[in-house]
């Protein structure tokens, strides 16, 4: 039986399940214990590694750890380590892998446990271990179900798990709707999933609120806005980058002169929509600025090419601001990086410490071989990959094979190659990838680029005729596959960036830039033909890729073609 069916069969049949069981922890002998004591104060402060160190030490003398203190280390290893350290945990608590009997603690640890391998994209080992629990309860299983409902290809999986969820008649509580909705792919088993809500007895909380009202109506009636509503309304716009929309929100966020959070997430809104004038405008009009407030700014100027803007409005932030946190200063090497501010980016990574408490954190050394490999200076960058207090993690090594190729390094990208396939066996050069995966039936995701506006092969012929006389000449070496020189050249004249930008000259307003969103990387043939148009044309383009953004105008991209 299809999911969908087996959802509307279940849901039919299901009632609320009784209250879930509660269960004390009751405090262990050894808790007095010196190593205890240490490994306690570790979880909950780290060091990591020095945390990790102790587990041994535990072991070999007998000891339990409190599951309170075991699951402030899976949260720090979360934050901080690899797939490799959550097993090392595993392996202590359970011993093998195999899952304890069925106490309070061993669920309060195997649900934190399976969260780990869920974030780390590790679903196998999450399922494997959720599967050998003796006991679950909501947690556990809304862990696993919204792991699968966000994992590309699992949806399926994951309205069956929910199924077998209510089967085992255990009742889903807000979040696991809130997980489970987004895997609901027809109105059959949407309208199945809003009968299970309803039958649990979960109600959206509606009310007027000073007055205000939706851009929609439910049961002849207007539904109520709330802030809390406007703010995930506006994270809506970030996600699928629809300005306008965004922009029609912001007349109701003038009701909420005080709420911080709202105004935060419509200025998040705007940087990530790459509206920098209205960023600038509605930071400038903010009553009251948090760290937040800042640190979104910052980040927002320097993933829409301001670099050097960025550090002003940091520099500012120092002076009359809040104290900056680790977020404000990845967003400041962001920038750094960029913009080719090797020196710069140097004293902010070394200076974060005894300026403002700071300690780096993986995301900003990884920032810093962005950096150092950017502006080409690929040997520094595995010096700092092999001084750092952290064991490199793929995405580092990723970060350096970029910048490898980008420097036509053949050597070093084949160490950091090797060391990402140490880390992760399954991940295979593109030829064997997309071979495993035909093998397998799975399709690799197409480059899809799209845009907010209502003959496009014509239009870009005419395109391409203008930006010929300015002298573009198609880059065939960003075609990787075997071909002819002709048919490379087609298949770039067709990439899904050209089509979108024909089709916004063809529909764009007098005035309007061109707003076009990408879900992959643009490429350097791409971004070539898109300054050109930008000049014959005379319009903005504004390109988001999943890094940054593009704004071209006048033949030049707000990059510097350094990007």
């Amino acid at each position: 039986m299809a999911a969908a069916s087996l959802l509307c069969h279940v849901i039919a049949r299901s009632a609320p399940a009784g209250r879930s069981r509660r269960c004390l922890l009751h405090s262990d002998p050894h808790t007095a214990h010196p190593l205890l004591v240490a490994f306690s104060r570790l979880c909950a402060r780290g060091p990591l590694r020095d945390a990790l160190a102790l587990l041994p030490d535990l072991a070999a003398a007998g000891l339990t750890a409190d599951p309170v203190a075991v699951s402030r280390l899976i949260k720090l290893c979360v934050r901080h380590g690899t797939p490799s350290d959550g097993r090392l945990i595993h392996r202590h608590v359970f011993g093998g892998g195999d899952v304890a009997a069925p106490s309070c603690s061993s669920l309060f640890v195997s649900n934190s446990l399976v969260s780990l391998y869920a974030k780390f994209g590790l679903l196998d080992d999450a399922l494997r271990l959720f599967d050998g629990m003796p006991h679950k309860n909501v947690v556990s299983w809304t862990t696993v179900v919204a792991a699968l409902a966000n994992a590309r290809g699992r949806k399926e999986d994951a309205l069956r798990l929910f199924v077998a969820m209510l089967r085992d008649g255990v009742a889903p509580n807000m979040y696991t709707f809130s997980s489970i909705l987004g895997a609901c792919s027809t109105p059959r088993v949407l309208a199945a999933m809003h009968g299970s809500i309803v039958k649990v007895g979960i109600r959206a909380e509606r009310g007027w609120c000073r007055g205000d009202r939706a851009f929609y109506e439910d049961e002849g009636g207007w539904v109520l806005v709330q802030p809390g509503t406007l703010t995930s309304v506006l994270r809506a716009c970030t996600g699928l980058v629809t300005l306008e929309v965004g922009r029609q929100v912001h007349a109701h966020v003038l009701k909420y002169d005080k709420d911080l959070i709202l105004h935060n997430a419509l200025l998040d809104m705007y940087c990530k929509c790459g509206s920098l004038q209205d960023a600038d405008a509605l930071f400038g009009r903010m009553p009251q600025r948090d760290v937040i407030s800042w640190s979104t700014m910052i980040s927002g100027l320097a993933q829409n090419g301001r670099s050097i803007e960025a550090l002003k409005v940091f520099d500012m932030m120092k002076s009359e601001g809040p104290r900056p946190n680790h977020i404000t200063m990845v967003g400041v090497l962001f920038a750094c990086s960029h913009a080719g501010l090797v020196e710069d980016g140097w004293y902010y990574f070394s200076s974060m410490e005894k300026l403002f408490g700071i300690q780096p954190e993986r995301e900003h050394c990884n920032c810093m071989v962005d950096l150092l490999g950017r502006a080409g200076k690929l040997d520094d960058a595995v010096k700092f990959i092999h001084e750092m207090n952290f064991q490199p993690d793929s995405v580092i090594w990723r970060t350096l094979l970029g910048a490898c190729r980008m420097h036509k390094n053949a050597d070093l990208a084949a160490y950091a190659a090797k060391e990402i396939l140490r880390l992760e066996p399954d991940d295979q050069d593109a030829e064997k990838s997309w071979k495993m995966m035909r093998d397998r039936g799975v399709k690799k995701d197409p480059g899809r680029s799209w845009i907010e506006l209502e003959s496009i092969i014509q239009e870009l012929s005419r395109l391409f005729s203008r930006v010929t006389n300015l002298g573009y000449t198609p880059q065939t070496e960003f075609v990787l596959q075997d071909l002819a020189t002709e048919q490379k050249e087609d298949l770039l004249k067709y990439h899904s960036e050209k089509l979108a930008i024909a089709f916004g000259t063809m529909n764009a307003m007098e005035g309007k830039p061109i707003r076009i969103m990408k879900n992959l990387r643009i490429c350097g043939d791409c971004h070539a033909f898109a300054k050109l148009v930008s000049k014959s044309e005379g319009k903005v383009i504004i390109i988001r890729d999943p890094v940054r953004f593009h704004h071209f105008q006048d033949g030049v991209c707000s990059c510097n073609d350094y990007w």
